[in-house]
């Protein structure tokens, strides 16, 4: 079996407070907290909390289809952000894992001309990531099993694929 970095839910505090505290010590202090769905989610809302920031905004986009199955490039889906919400930000935008990087290259170039300054942070950063991230917690070549996303869904629904 492939080597797996397992986080739990006492550890993700700990990488929460860890990461905001990263961000804070960096001088960045964000307007906006932006977490991309579905996996950025969580944890935009911890470094929000943590950053004290109560603007918290929310992008959808699909790439992985299943442990280690991806479309061949990441798509935004609906409800679209309104870029005009952004003007004069400075946008942390949020992912649990920069895997390829793609999502969060898309997501950042999406809304870097909209915006005062960006930057990026996530809990997992791999090696092979095409964007360098502003921030990260830890940085790994395992595949990452969530505590959020471990267990299958509780509803299976028709045509709808677990990820």
């Amino acid at each position: 079996m492939r080597e797996r970095e397992i986080l739990t839910w006492d550890l993700y505090g700990t990488a929460m407070r860890q990461l905001a505290q990263t961000v804070t010590d960096s001088g960045f202090a964000p307007t906006i907290v932006l977490g991309i769905a579905r996996g950025g989610l969580i944890p935009a809302g911890s470094l929000a909390y943590a950053l004290n920031c109560k603007n918290l905004f929310t992008m959808s986009v699909e790439f992985y289809t299943g442990v280690d199955t991806r479309l061949d490039v990441p798509v935004v889906l609906p409800p679209f952000l309104d870029t005009a919400d952004l003007t004069g930000a400075d946008l942390l935008v949020v992912d649990d894992v920069a895997d390829t990087g793609k999502t969060l290259e898309l997501v950042h170039a999406f809304c870097a001309d909209h915006v005062r300054s960006v930057r990026t942070a996530v809990i997992y950063e791999k090696p092979r990531s095409a964007i360098k991230l502003d921030f990260a917690w830890r940085r790994t070549d395992a595949w990452i099993n969530f505590p959020w996303s471990s267990e299958p869904p509780v509803v299976r629904r028709t045509g709808v694929v677990d990820a």
